[in-house]
């Protein structure tokens, strides 16, 4: 059974593969970047925990970061798109199905 880390991650890649680039996670920068663009979901690390003790609960403040890149003489104009399109499909679930308490591009 996969950590919550990793259920919220994989939640994660999946609302970017709904999007017209293509979405990898962890890999390497590709030769060539697909003509509707490219995102690469870095995972990060989630950092030290704040501790609750009435119930004992332990919060992470998770940061995972997207790489996006575009191709072609039109770049800052399909730059801007595919930027506001993550915006878009992050705003659209906040909570990505109550895996999380909130996500919010920086």
């Amino acid at each position: 059974m996969p950590s919550t880390r990793e259920t919220i991650l994989a939640a994660l890649h999946a609302r970017l593969s709904a999007l017209p680039a293509t979405a990898l996670r962890g890999e390497v920068l590709p030769e060539r970047v697909p003509a509707d663009g490219l995102l690469i979901l870095r995972d990060g690390e989630p950092g030290e925990p704040e501790v609750t003790l009435s119930p004992l609960a332990y919060h992470y403040q998770h940061r995972a970061e997207i790489e996006a890149v575009v191709q072609g003489a039109d770049r800052d104009t399909a730059f801007d798109a595919l930027t506001a399109s993550i915006g878009a499909a992050l705003t659209a679930d906040r909570t990505l199905g109550g895996l999380c308490d909130w996500v919010e591009a920086e």
